[in-house]
């Protein structure tokens, strides 16, 4: 028995509808024996006869007229299938689904969601902002698509492209005299010292650099508050409760209208990003771009002036 397609249910529709095979045929712009050849098929793989056949039209039988109405849903789901993945490949439809820390809405996220919007205005956006970590497993876990996530990362079922973003951690303080020259362990150790993350405290890549270098130098490293997000220990440094370590580009953002200032670290301590997807995952066409459009805000971001 031959098997049942979307052409013979869609020949068997204009039957229906013609009552004639030579108008469905019309119709359907093939030849009239085509078209027959195919509903005859249709019968065979079904093991019923859907038309009687008089002088002047067809005649629906029982079976056709219970197969009518599965036939016309059919073909209108195929046909609806088609128009979502139209929609998707120009971008008429779809969502972006993405993850990166938190941060980055103070320097990346906010333009580059705009700016794809205005691009791709009927596409959904859903960005998570998480930390890293999170970001990797969400990817893994396939309940985002590809992520932006701070180097290194656990990279099981997870395909790591090349570095996309470098920043540097600098020491950011409200009191001028706690900034004179490059900032080492001996006097980070003797600092007031809010430091972010906390619930990542033992695995942060900076949290692990700081405390190591601390360890060779003989000193230990006792913050004054412990917070969860660079830009609160930002705000507190701003209120003079103390001083804080940030990623240069969130100093950037804040760093003026809070009457902050900055020195490096000594030695630098430099962060590096990539995007992340599932390993052998598929992205979808709206996701693909926004990534394509946060490489070329990242690259502008980067060959942007200095902060004095």
């Amino acid at each position: 028995m031959s098997n049942l397609t979307l052409q013979q249910l869609r020949y068997f529709l204009s039957a229906a509808k013609h009552r004639t095979l030579s108008a469905a045929a019309e119709a359907e712009h093939i030849a009239q024996p085509s078209l027959s050849e195919q509903i005859r098929r249709l019968e065979s793989t079904l093991g019923v006869k859907l038309f009687t056949r008089t002088n002047r039209e067809l005649q629906l039988t029982e079976a056709a007229r219970l197969l009518l109405p599965h036939a016309e849903r059919a073909l209108g789901e195929v046909e609806n299938l088609a128009d979502v993945v139209r929609e998707v490949r120009a971008l008429q439809g779809g969502t972006v689904s993405f993850g990166t820390f938190n941060s980055a809405h103070l320097y990346l996220l906010t333009g580059l969601i705009r700016d794809f919007h205005r691009k791709y205005p009927l596409v959904q956006i859903r960005v998570a902002g998480l930390n890293s970590s999170e970001v990797a497993n969400a990817v893994r876990a396939g309940e985002l698509e590809a992520g932006l996530v701070q180097l290194p990362v656990d990279d099981r079922g997870l395909s790591v492209g090349q570095p996309v973003l470098r920043d540097e951690v600098v020491y950011v303080s409200a009191e001028p005299g706690r900034l004179t020259g490059a900032m080492t362990i001996e006097r980070l150790a003797e600092a007031p010292l809010i430091l972010s993350e906390s619930r990542y405290a033992t695995s942060d890549p900076l949290r692990l650099s700081i405390t190591e270098r601390a360890q060779h130098a003989g000193v230990s490293l006792n913050p004054i508050a412990e917070v969860e997000f660079q830009t609160h220990a930002v705000e507190l440094a701003a209120q003079g409760v103390g001083d804080s370590l940030v990623s240069f580009h969130v100093a950037k953002s804040m760093i003026r209208k809070n009457g902050l200032g900055h020195v490096p670290l000594e030695p630098a301590f430099h962060e590096h990003f990539a995007f992340i997807t599932r390993l052998n995952g598929a992205l979808s066409p709206a996701t693909r771009e926004f990534m394509k459009l946060a490489h070329r805000h990242i690259t502008a971001l980067q060959d942007g002036p200095p902060l004095p």
